[in-house]
């Protein structure tokens, strides 16, 4: 497969193993759909809690809201391969297997989609902002996945939890299997590390009035959760790891 001309001609010689279409170029039919895994294996020590929670779909940029599979030639574009995509849009897969995963700890009373009527004692907001195969750090590509995520408390609204998780994988190849293997490891990464700690924010307990809440410790910045691992720093992607590693 070839890259087309107009967009990457100097980076042709390298990187002719994939082709890919701009992101104002109108999409081929796909021919091969892949999707990723919701995570199965948590922490046996994660608390029981008997709260409801609702997930909504994450907020995503344009240029992510989409079936299409994401790559970025430089840090500041996108495109995607040609003749694939996921099988469905990013954040709405995105939003699947984070249920999935909070079903697959038996930790919790009952999540679900945030479009189900479910009477909620919390609500996830997931904002998807890296979900990407990253070139500019050369071959194989870097998949990026970057969820920033508030834990918000019903029905007052109050924001009593916010954390970004951000993980990095190298694909062991150039082929959309591979890379699709990569985004599957760092997506399940980021959603293991949203779910254990979206269990372990809130009491166990849903809210009530004999269990106020410490609003002001979660309005403290200091408090935020910042869970950043083996993506690169400024031009060095050194410590980032090969999928399976």
């Amino acid at each position: 497969m070839m890259f087309r001309w107009a967009v990457c001609a100097a980076a042709a010689a390298v990187l002719s193993g994939c082709q890919f279409v701009s992101a104002v170029d109108s999409a081929a039919e796909p021919t091969d759909l892949y999707t990723v895994s919701p995570k199965s294996t948590f922490d046996p020590g994660l608390p029981d809690v008997f709260w409801q929670l609702a997930v909504e779909a994450p907020v995503a940029a344009a240029n992510l809201n989409t079936g299409r599979i994401a790559i970025a030639m430089t840090p500041t574009s996108t495109d995607y391969y040609a003749k694939v995509a996921w099988t469905d849009r990013a954040p709405l897969m995105v939003q699947t297997r984070i249920v999935d995963s909070f079903e697959n700890t038996r930790k919790i009373v009952a999540v679900a989609r945030e479009s189900i009527a479910l009477r909620a004692n919390y609500v996830l907001q997931p904002d998807l902002r890296n979900f990407e195969a990253m070139y500019y750090y050369g071959q194989p590509p870097i998949v990026k996945v970057r969820i920033i995520a508030k834990l918000v408390r019903m029905p007052d609204r109050q924001i009593i939890g916010v954390a970004s998780f951000e993980r990095c994988v190298r694909a062991r190849g150039d082929k959309v299997p591979l890379v699709v293997n990569a985004f599957d490891q760092a997506l399940g990464s980021v959603i293991k590390r949203l779910v254990s700690w979206t269990l372990s924010t809130p009491p166990p307990r849903p809210p009530s009035d004999s269990a106020p809440y410490d609003i002001g410790r979660y309005r403290n910045p200091q408090n935020a959760v910042v869970d950043s691992e083996n993506c690169p720093v400024g031009n060095d992607a050194s410590k980032v790891p090969y999928t399976d590693e």
